[in-house]
Formats: structure tokens, C-alpha cells, sequence
């Protein structure tokens, strides 16, 4: 691992870890912030599983996440003979097809994907470990089929918004919960400055990023004009490639998007707070 682990990802790790040799089966909440280090500690649980000749299922709510999931994973376990395989709808049917296939066969130790995985014709040979994350955006009737899927396997579910129903579960012991709440090392302060719209400011805010060869989201609220917004940011910074995003736009496009600036296309991203999301 590229990195030392916190005091509190050694802590869950070694709790999952425990969970997982006990005879019932695990339902264990890890939360933590966004970048404070939940996948490393879902990927060592995963690896803990795979070593013991179990599958594991990686669910996540969206295709976006669930690529970047599948990109971090294959990373993380280049150097091992774990075979990870992603299904969601961007997989073309003659993959779908075989990965289906190496799946009910054992021969997929780790299948990453949206709630596809939920569905009647994906048949794992020997389930272990069922990673959820961020539970809580699943619909009723993906919880009900995860429900199904949860009967005899290890559980372990990833949130950074815990929702209260999920903590109160936990409170009251049905679910066992570790907290990640110790940032990474070297990890800097967020510096929030809140001043006048200044056009000059902007533009060396966002030339200052793209030089150390960042990205920036813009965040204007308004539909309507939003697409004039981004062409005056593409004015003001030229050598920055401008896009912009909102929830009224289809899914399909809004992810086309979404995923063009996850792999650097777009260096500034005018969006409504649908970035939340």
C-alpha cells in the first residue's frame, strides 16, 4: 500500500477482519468521510475473502462510481491473481455475456457493478462478501433483492452520509460500525474564502489549478442561463476545456459527461448542485 494506514483504518480492518472469522455472518457499517480512506479498508476485507476462496460482490449506486471502484481495484491488485471483472451498462453484451458466465463458474473472484449485479441471471459459484456502497441511494425494490443476496454472506456497507435509520440501527447493536474519522496524512486543510464576485479572481483561481494540473467545478444553480455561464468561463480561461452539467439533462449524457471529467477531458465543470449526487 502506497500509503500508512490511519490509526482508524488499521482499527476497522482488523475488526472487519474478526467479524469475518466469526461463524455468523458479518453486517458491519464503515463510515468515513470522502477521501478518508473506505475503500482501501473495504479492499483488504475483499482480499481477506478471495484469499479464502470466496467471492466477492462490490455494489455501487451508480455507473460513475462503480468505474471508479473498478479502476482502483485493478490497481490495488495488479500484483496478485485476483481476476475482477465490472458489469454495469457501459459493458458491451458480448462481455456481459462472458463475464456471466465466469461468474456462476468461480472463475471472477471480485464483480463490481451497479444494482446490474442485483439481477436474475448473475449466479455467483461461492459468495462470500457483499460490499454496499452508500446504501442508502439503493430504491426499495434494489434493497429488497439485496435483502436476498445478504442471507449467508459477510456484509459490509460503505457510507460517508450515514442515513438515520442506518445509524440507529447500528446504535442499537443490530449492526456492528466502524468510524473512520482521522484524515489521511499529509491530508490539507480545505480553505473556504468567501468574498465579491470578481471575474479577475475566478479566472486566476481556476489558471492556478489547471497549472498544477487540477480540475474545478463551477457551481451555478440556475438551468436556464447555465449554458452562457460556461461559455463566459470559457472566454475568461481559453486554455481550459468547459463543460457544463444539470439534472434536467438525460442520464445517459449526464454520465457521458460525468465520465469524460473523471478521466480528465474537462478541466472545469459548470454544474447545478447536482454534483452532490
Amino acid at each position: 500500500f502506497g500509503y500508512a494506514l490511519t490509526t482508524d483504518q488499521q482499527r476497522s480492518v482488523d475488526e472487519i477482519k474478526l467479524d469475518m472469522e466469526k461463524p455468523q455472518p458479518m453486517d458491519r457499517l464503515l463510515c468515513g468521510d470522502v477521501g478518508f480512506g473506505k475503500t482501501e479498508v473495504a479492499l483488504r476485507g475483499a482480499f481477506k475473502a478471495i484469499l479464502d476462496h470466496k467471492q466477492v460482490a462490490f455494489l455501487c449506486p451508480t455507473t460513475i462510481l462503480s468505474m471508479q471502484h473498478f479502476k482502483t481495484a485493478t490497481e490495488r491488485f495488479k500484483n496478485f491473481p485476483v481476476e475482477i471483472a465490472l458489469l454495469n451498462r457501459f459493458t458491451s453484451s458480448k462481455e456481459k455475456k462472458r463475464i456471466l458466465k465466469e461468474v456462476k463458474e468461480g472463475k471472477i473472484d471480485l464483480l463490481i457493478g451497479t444494482h446490474r449485479i442485483l439481477s436474475k441471471d448473475v449466479a455467483f459459484n461461492d459468495l462470500g462478501l457483499l460490499v454496499i456502497d452508500e446504501e442508502q441511494r439503493f430504491g426499495v425494490k434494489q434493497k429488497e433483492k439485496i435483502k436476498q443476496l445478504k442471507k449467508d454472506v459477510d456484509v459490509l456497507a460503505l457510507s460517508a452520509t450515514p442515513i438515520p435509520r442506518t445509524l440507529h440501527m447500528s446504535l442499537i447493536g443490530i449492526r456492528d460500525m466502524s468510524v473512520l474519522e482521522e484524515p489521511p496524512m499529509d491530508r490539507i486543510p480545505i480553505q473556504t474564502y468567501v468574498m465579491e464576485y470578481n471575474e479577475e479572481l475566478v479566472r486566476e483561481a481556476i489558471s492556478r489549478e489547471l497549472a498544477r494540473g487540477g480540475q474545478a467545478y463551477y457551481v451555478y444553480n440556475r438551468v436556464k442561463e447555465i449554458a452562457d455561464v460556461a461559455t463566459k468561463i470559457a472566454e475568461l480561461v481559453p486554455e481550459a476545456n468547459v463543460a457544463y452539467a444539470h439534472g434536467q439533462m438525460k442520464e445517459t449524457e449526464l454520465e457521458n459527461i460525468m465520465y469524460r471529467f473523471i478521466n480528465g477531458d474537462i478541466d472545469v465543470l459548470v454544474s447545478t448542485t447536482i454534483i452532490e449526487t
